[in-house]
């Protein structure tokens, strides 16, 4: 596929009328797989217009928000483009989210309506009472009275005019207080994303052939920008499985059958392949790319692979805020340097400043600023936050620390303060600490990220029991663990439970973290 012909008919308006092009020029071939059921190109540009009329006749109007609480499905592409087609705004919810979260999300944006699964109805009911919520509720697989069934909203074919500013997609990503910020990704910042992947994508293969394998979470921006909306706009097809479902070896047969080209994942879901006692029993010679994203891998497991696959792993940066990718080592001038997250995409100016806002040279270390049409129009509801997120020259303030060498590649060299990355999953301690603090057997409680060889680092919670608490006799680590787990999604409960006297202090009384951190390793 020419980009051109996708940028003659989409540079402007609805980002949805992208893949109404590819249709008309790929239009038969398969564009989703998923266990065996497939959707072509076609299909799913008539199915999501036909699910954008039947929100229009469900009094679902342009503007308003939907939030998508679905695992990976064909479902979720379907009605996610839909939705853009009504001119309604895609909030994408984590499914192992749970009633606190969910009520937040519900209420924060508005929602109108609500995408979501059969299984997860229960948690969503928990959600809408707490805050007596009743939005339009559209289920896969759920008969429920009070439910519209996904496969009976239809009306007629509908793609409803956006101006560029407008809100396509409001994900929810924790800030370093750990409130939950929406970020509000217009129909200009998915077109300019979309454009400047593909242009910059590998030349070894043409869009339309590529074969991705999507086990990234789709509520997740790198699972829904980078692994399924960039190879379907350029004619690619993909293959749905459920991030719940994660298999090394089930990963690396369908990489073999299918014949994969293009594969992006989470470091524990590499070592679960190195680690396989099948892995080298695959032919995984199909793969183009593959990448990894969300934490250092380490040395040992990216070399095993890339001997064993024969394909060269690469990095990238990006952002809920920037929608994906704004460097990439693929299609970089100078090709992989491992350790790098490669040069700037085409569209992105970007630069490393010291605590003055002073640009550094290169190989000195800064805080990485970023500007570009991809990045986002703001966060929702929240404008002192948006305010402090951009310098007075239009930069995002990304809040991680990097250095860039004299060919242009970046390094990130560290992330922001106190975040934990587990399994690719960011996970800010001062939303289980709030948590913490409700439990009554809990005085005051901090949370670090402690290592972990799977998983790169986990949470792990330090308790002061309050007063005439006795830890052991009165309360144990297993039902301080047990609370998190009823109350937030289980990737973010702490996995250690340590109860102390005292937590550590400044003068001014703010948590030593860092001696947490060292004691654990004591």
């Amino acid at each position: 596929m020419e980009l051109d012909d996708l940028r003659d008919v989409a540079t402007e308006g609805n980002a949805a009328r992208i893949h109404d092009e590819t249709a008309r020029l790929h239009g038969s071939e398969t564009a989703v797989e998923y266990h065996g059921t497939t959707y072509t190109h076609d299909q799913l540009r008539e199915e999501s217009a036909h699910f954008a009329g039947g929100l229009a006749d469900l009094g679902v109007e342009p503007g308003d928000v939907m939030l998508v609480y679905l695992p990976n499905c064909p479902e979720y592409i379907v009605g996610s483009l839909g939705a853009m087609k009504a001119g309604v705004a895609v909030s994408p919810v984590n499914p192992q989210y749970r009633r606190r979260e969910l009520a937040y999300q519900l209420e924060d944006t508005d929602a109108s309506a609500v995408l979501t699964h059969a299984m997860l109805l229960p948690h969503l009911r928990e959600g809408l009472e707490e805050i007596d919520w009743d939005p339009v509720l559209i289920g896969v697989g759920s008969t429920d009275d009070d439910v519209e069934m996904f496969s009976e909203v239809r009306g007629e074919q509908t793609l409803v005019e956006r101006a560029d500013d407008d809100v396509a997609l409001l994900p929810y990503t924790s800030g370093t207080t750990g409130k939950p910020k929406g970020v509000q990704l217009t129909h200009r910042n998915f077109r300019a994303q979309m454009y400047a992947t593909l242009s910059q994508s590998s030349n070894e293969i043409e869009p339309e052939e590529v074969r991705s394998l999507v086990w990234l979470p789709l509520y997740h921006i790198t699972g829904f920008t980078h692994t399924a909306w960039q190879p379907l706009v350029g004619g690619g097809r993909i293959y749905l499985r459920s991030a719940a479902n994660w298999d090394g070896d089930a990963a690396m047969e369908l990489m073999e059958q299918a014949e994969i080209t293009h594969y992006v994942g989470v470091t524990a879901m590499y070592v679960d392949m190195v680690n396989s006692d099948s892995f080298g029993e695959y032919d995984l010679s199909s793969l183009v790319t593959a990448g990894e994203g969300g934490a250092k891998m380490s040395v040992a497991v990216q070399e095993k692979f890339e001997e064993v696959a024969g394909v060269d792993m690469g990095e990238g940066y990006g952002l809920t805020e920037t929608h994906g990718a704004t460097h990439s080592q693929s299609g970089s001038s100078f090709g992989l340097i491992h350790g790098t997250i490669g040069q700037p995409l085409r569209m992105t100016d970007c630069k490393v400043v010291d605590a003055s806002g002073e640009e550094v040279p290169p190989g000195e270390e800064g805080e990485l600023l970023v500007r570009g049409p991809q990045v986002m129009k703001g966060y929702h509801n929240m404008p002192e936050a948006t305010e402090a997120a951009f310098t007075e020259h239009g930069y995002f303030r990304t809040g991680d620390i990097a250095r860039r060498d004299e060919n242009n590649y970046y390094e990130i060299v560290d992330r922001k303060k106190h975040m934990i990355n587990t399994a690719g999953y960011n996970v800010y301690p001062s939303e289980l600490e709030e948590l913490l603090a409700e439990h009554e057997a809990v005085a005051e409680g901090a949370v670090v990220g402690v290592p972990d060889e799977r998983r790169n680092e986990v949470p792990k919670a330090f308790v002061v029991p309050a007063p005439g608490v006795e830890p052991g006799e009165d309360v144990t680590a297993e039902e301080i663990t047990e609370f998190f787990l009823d109350n937030v999604a289980a990737y973010k409960h702490p996995r250690e439970v340590e109860f102390v006297e005292e937590l550590p202090r400044t003068t001014s009384g703010k948590i030593q973290k860092y001696k947490l951190e060292q004691h654990h390793e004591e």
